[in-house]
């Protein structure tokens, strides 16, 4: 990991994705890039501001954060960057223009600039983006450290791409990656599939030298409900799941248990893009 992309509209909770952000980069030695967006009629939201006056109050607030960020990990390359346009097409496209990127933002930001990353718009960056989008939730701490990571594995063909970046951020936190088979339907067509795809996981995680677990769920109900009720029990901090893909009719993530995971999960969420399909968003 080279480059960390924040998405800031100075929400408590951006704010507080930029702070995880800052945690992730001390243990990777990323360049960190806090970008706001100047989307269209963003000053009419601010009441009396006029837009020479918005761009200056955001440049002010960018270089607090900066200077905060700048204080907490003084080792890194951080740097402000400010677009304009649509702000999850600019800041996807962002990202996607750097060497090994990962995308941080909060799930639920709501301020006078800009409401960036509120339902439909948190959705249309996991849509768009081709780098890993890691989502925080405004009541999730900074003095927690990462120690573990649920994986979920289903039937799919690309459930396991997503275990080379949960190996690297183990590897990252020395965390340990507890890998769950999720048997829906409980088939023993299921199972069996299952049983392989964990097996392969399993593999993976003893080639990396990584600490892990394997377990199976049988799931009689909501996935997402079930698999949030497993990770709370096990202590989870971090959950890695494959973007949906809304024709992928062999994925468990699909459109209302992607968003339930996204609005309900009290862990923080990476996000994997499939690089095997295509954006199901566009600009």
């Amino acid at each position: 990991m080279k480059n960390i992309v924040v998405g800031i509209d100075f929400s408590q909770n951006s704010e507080n994705a930029l702070r995880h952000a800052v945690a992730l980069a001390l243990k990777t030695d990323a360049k960190i890039h806090i970008v706001w967006v100047k989307t269209p009629g963003a000053s009419s939201k601010l009441g009396a501001l006029d837009e020479k006056t918005l761009v200056k109050t955001a440049q002010d607030r960018l270089e607090k954060l900066l200077e905060v960020s700048r204080a907490e990990a003084p080792e890194n390359d951080i740097q402000t960057v400010i677009l304009e346009g649509k702000a999850y097409a600019e800041i996807t496209q962002y990202a996607a223009n750097l060497e090994d990127s990962i995308l941080v933002v909060g799930s639920h930001g709501v301020s006078g600039f800009e409401e960036m990353f509120i339902g439909s718009n948190t959705m249309k960056i996991v849509g768009l983006t081709t780098v890993p989008v890691l989502i925080i939730g405004n009541h999730i701490k900074i003095n927690r450290d990462l120690t573990h990571i649920l994986v979920p594995i289903d039937t799919s063909f690309e459930t396991l791409q997503k275990m080379k970046t949960s190996i690297a951020f183990a590897k990252y936190f020395s965390a340990k990656l507890l890998l769950l088979g999720i048997c829906a339907p409980c088939t023993a067509e299921t199972k069996h599939v299952i049983n392989i795809q964990l097996n392969h996981a399993v593999g993976m995680c003893g080639e990396a030298g990584v600490r892990y677990s394997a377990s199976t769920i049988d799931i009689h109900g909501q996935v997402s409900k079930s698999v949030i009720e497993w990770g709370k029990q096990e202590d989870v901090n971090l959950m890695v799941i494959m973007r949906e893909e809304e024709d992928d009719i062999t994925s468990f993530w699909l459109g209302s248990n992607t968003r339930q995971l996204m609005n309900y999960a009290p862990m923080p969420l990476l996000v994997i893009p499939n690089v095997n399909h295509s954006g199901i968003i566009r600009k």
